[in-house]
C-alpha cells in the first residue's frame, strides 16, 4: 500500500479521493477499508473538531473483543495532552498499570484494605473552605447534595428498594445538623448520623412532624436506621465506616480507584464502591473547576472511565437514577466520560419500565457510540436507538463470530477481536482496526491470570532480570546475593 496526497496521486491515478477519516484527537487505528489513519476520542471531538455535542462516548460490545483496550489507548493519549483520566472502579484491573505508568494516582477499596467515607465532602470541602464567600457557599451546597445522594444510593443497594423523599428530607437534615457541630478538619462519619437518629435534635424531629410524641418520631425514622445499620452491620461491611483511607490527589496526572480486591460474587459491595468512586471523582472534579473559576487553580480537563456498567445497574432496583444523579450532578464544563458495557441487554434486564428508559438513555446522549462485536438481534435492538444501516448491523454482527478451529497450535483470535464501528448521529459509522503497541500489550493484559505456567515464569525472571540490572547500576547495599565458596553454608555468607 502506497499513501500519497491527492495533489500527488492525481498525477499517477486520475481518480484518486481523499478517504476522509477524522484525524482530531487520540490516534485510534485504521479505517477497515481504505487504511486511513482514524483519530478521535470525546474531548478533541467536542472540543477542537465540533463533531459532537456532548463530550461523552457509549461502548458495547461482546467480552474478549478489545472494549477497555481501546478505552485505554484513549486514557494514554488524552493524558498526553495534559488531560487527567480518572478510572472510578476498576474491576479486573484494566487500568491501574497505565496508571502507574503515567505518574497517576493508584487507591485500593476492598475489605480490610481501604474505604471510602462518603460522608466526606473531600475536595469539594477544601476548595469551599479556599474559595469562601458566596461561591465557597455554594459548593458546600453542591457537596451536601452528592453527599446526600451517595447515602442514598447505599441505603438502595442495601433495601433493594429506593428511599423515600420523607427519608431524604430526614437524612438531610441529620447532614446539615453534624455539620454545623462538627469541628474544622473532622469529616463526619455513618455512626455519627446513627448516633443524631437516636438523640432526635430538635432540627430533625421538625422535619419528621412527630408534634412532640416520642413514639411518631420513632415511626418515622426508624426505617432509616436500619437500613444504616444494614450498611456498617450488613453486607458492605466496614468499607463505608471509618475515614477515607486515601484521599484523591487532585494534583495527579491520573487516577484509579482500584476495586479489583472486592469478590466476584460480592455484588453489592462492588456496586457500592463503585458509586462511592463515582462520587467522590466527580466531586473532584468539580471542586477542581471551582477553583479555577475562582482563578486559584489552573484549568484542567478530565476523562473519566466508568467501565462494566452493568454490574451496578443491576445491584437493586432504582440504582440507574442515582448514577445518572450522580454524573449530572457534576459540572459538564471539562468533563469527558466513557461508559463501558456489553450489550444492551443489560438496561433490558433491569426491575422497571423506567428503570429500562434512564438506562437506554445513557446511549442515546452520547456523543459518541463505539460497537464491538454483537450478535445479529441486538445489532437491530441497537440500530433503533443509533440508527444503524443494514450493512453496518452486519458488519459488527460478523464480529461476534467465534475463531477458527487451530490446527497449528497457535492462537486463534476472533475475527472481531480490535475492530469497532464508531458511530456519530447519523452519519456512517467508521469502521476501525486497532493494532496495538508492545509497551500497551504489557501494560494491559486482561488475560493475566490465564498465562501459561512457563510464559508467567519467563516473565518473572526478566522481571528479576531487570531488577538486578537496576540494582547493579545503583550499586551496593541495594543488592546482596548469597555466595558459596566452599566455607560454609551459602546463606550464611553474603557479599555485595
Amino acid at each position: 500500500m502506497w499513501r500519497a496526497t491527492t495533489v500527488q496521486a492525481c498525477g499517477m491515478w486520475p481518480f484518486a479521493a481523499g478517504s476522509g477519516s477524522p484525524m482530531s484527537g487520540v490516534p485510534l487505528g485504521q479505517h477497515l477499508f481504505t487504511g486511513a489513519t482514524v483519530c478521535g476520542d470525546p474531548l478533541s471531538w467536542f472540543t477542537r473538531a465540533r463533531y459532537i455535542s456532548n463530550p461523552s462516548l457509549f461502548m458495547l460490545g461482546m467480552p474478549g473483543l478489545g472494549k477497555s483496550t481501546l478505552v485505554n489507548r484513549m486514557l494514554i493519549g488524552l493524558a498526553a495532552t495534559g488531560v487527567v483520566p480518572l478510572v472510578l472502579g476498576d474491576l479486573k484491573p484494566d487500568y491501574a498499570d497505565t496508571v502507574r505508568a503515567l505518574g497517576g494516582q493508584v487507591i485500593s477499596i476492598a475489605r480490610g484494605r481501604g474505604g471510602i467515607n462518603v460522608l466526606d465532602p473531600g475536595a469539594m470541602g477544601t476548595a469551599a473552605m479556599k474559595i469562601g464567600g458566596d461561591a465557597g457557599d455554594m459548593l458546600r451546597a453542591e457537596a451536601h447534595g452528592r453527599v446526600l445522594n451517595m447515602v442514598a444510593a447505599l441505603i438502595t443497594i442495601v433495601r433493594g428498594s429506593a428511599m423515600g423523599d420523607h427519608e431524604q428530607s430526614v437524612l438531610s437534615a441529620v447532614l446539615h445538623h453534624l455539620r454545623e457541630r462538627t469541628p474544622p478538619g473532622r469529616a463526619v462519619l455513618l455512626p455519627d448520623v446513627l448516633r443524631v437518629l437516636h438523640e432526635g435534635p430538635p432540627r430533625v424531629r421538625a422535619v419528621t412532624l412527630d408534634r412532640g410524641e416520642e413514639s411518631r418520631y420513632r415511626d418515622a425514622v426508624d426505617p432509616l436506621h436500619r437500613s444504616l445499620l444494614g450498611i456498617l452491620d450488613g453486607p458492605l461491611g466496614d468499607t463505608f465506616a471509618s475515614e477515607t483511607s486515601t484521599h484523591i490527589d487532585p494534583d495527579a496526572p491520573a487516577v484509579c480507584i482500584d476495586i479489583s480486591g472486592i469478590g466476584e460474587a460480592d455484588t453489592q459491595l462492588t456496586a457500592a464502591a463503585m458509586l462511592a468512586a463515582w462520587s467522590d471523582g466527580l466531586g473532584t472534579v468539580a471542586a477542581s473547576h471551582a477553583l479555577a473559576d475562582a482563578g486559584l487553580a489552573p484549568r484542567r480537563w478530565f476523562f473519566t472511565v466508568l467501565d462494566e456498567l452493568w454490574r451496578p445497574l443491576r445491584a437493586a432496583s432504582g440504582i440507574v437514577d442515582r448514577i445518572d444523579a450522580l454524573t449530572r450532578l457534576n459540572r459538564s464544563l471539562g468533563l469527558g466520560d466513557a461508559k463501558i458495557t456489553h450489550t444492551l441487554k443489560d438496561a433490558e434486564a433491569l426491575g422497571t419500565d423506567a428503570d429500562r428508559a434512564k438506562a437506554r438513555g445513557f446511549v442515546e446522549r452520547a456523543g459518541m457510540v463505539a460497537c464491538a462485536g454483537l450478535p445479529k438481534a441486538e445489532m437491530e435492538d441497537l440500530g433503533k436507538v443509533v440508527g444503524l444501516s443494514r450493512r453496518e448491523i452486519e458488519l459488527v454482527s460478523s464480529w461476534s463470530s467465534p475463531p477458527g478451529w487451530g490446527v497449528t497450535g497457535e492462537d486463534e483470535e476472533p475475527p472481531g477481536r480490535g475492530r469497532f464501528l464508531i458511530k456519530v448521529g447519523g452519519r456512517p459509522g467508521i469502521p476501525i482496526r486497532v493494532a496495538i503497541t508492545d509497551a500497551e500489550r504489557r501494560l494491559h493484559n486482561t488475560n493475566q491470570r490465564w498465562t501459561p505456567n512457563e510464559v508467567a515464569t519467563e516473565q518473572v525472571l526478566e522481571q528479576m532480570t531487570n531488577e538486578v540490572a537496576r540494582a547493579a547500576e545503583e550499586g551496593p547495599p541495594h543488592l546482596r546475593l548469597p555466595v558459596d565458596d566452599g566455607e560454609g553454608p551459602a546463606e550464611t555468607r553474603w557479599t555485595a
